[in-house]
């Protein structure tokens, strides 16, 4: 697996291009901002995308929904727990004092326990609820894509419609923290990190974590 990053936007926002080494079968994860200029790249590599991945749908992870299916006509595939943020996307985007353009529907769905093929590489699917209630990761041996989930020293946030710190911290503690220590954390802000960092020394969820007790 080949796996490219681009830090996009304002907030900024990580976007993600995985490709089969087999295959040459491309995925993007989390269109944002800034899309365009992805696309592009991907054109100058040769590569054609084949599926647009969400790891969550909240609207600065679609901004590039629109623009990825009309160039490309990638399978938008994420997971159906997130369909009303999606949904949702123009109208919070407004909120902001931005236009988005409504995202498509999804064409196929994430269950977790089934793995999402991209050519020969298999990616591992686990649902990772909290941040949104269809959150999820997707896990290839060395490798974790967790979109808002976790981050390097922090978790995403629970202040948010349809967010629960229950249920992230269940993610992660039950899902994540059974990654191998030396599994590559790629996050949709910020830096990467490992599941061994994070497990031993983040905050809110690691090994020296205070006992916090997380209200609904």
């Amino acid at each position: 697996m080949a796996l490219y990053a681009f830090e996009l936007g304002p907030m900024p926002n990580n976007t993600y291009v995985v490709v089969d080494d087999a295959t040459k079968s491309t995925a993007i994860v989390d269109p944002s901002f800034d899309s365009d200029r992805v696309l592009d790249w991907v054109d100058q590599q040769s590569l054609k995308i084949e599926y647009l991945l969400l790891t969550h749908a909240h609207f600065d992870h679609i901004v590039g929904n629109a623009l990825v299916k009309q160039r490309t006509g990638a399978k938008l595939v994420m997971h159906p727990d997130d369909v009303w943020l999606l949904e949702r996307g123009p109208e919070k985007a407004r909120s902001f004092g931005l236009d988005l353009e409504p995202s498509p529907e999804p064409d196929e769905h994430f269950v977790e326990g089934e793995p999402f093929r991209l050519g020969e590489l298999e990616l591992q699917v686990f649902h990772t609820p909290g941040h949104s209630p269809g959150s999820v990761s997707l896990y290839t041996p060395g490798y974790v894509l967790v979109g808002d989930v976790l981050f390097q020293g922090s978790v995403g946030r629970t202040d948010l419609e349809g967010a629960s710190p229950r249920q992230l911290v269940t993610s992660i503690k039950t899902k994540l923290f059974t990654l191998p220590d030396e599994t590559v954390v790629y996050s949709g802000h910020g830096p990467a990190t490992t599941i061994g960092r994070e497990r031993r020394h983040n905050p809110f969820v690691g090994e020296q974590a205070g006992g916090v007790v997380w209200m609904e």
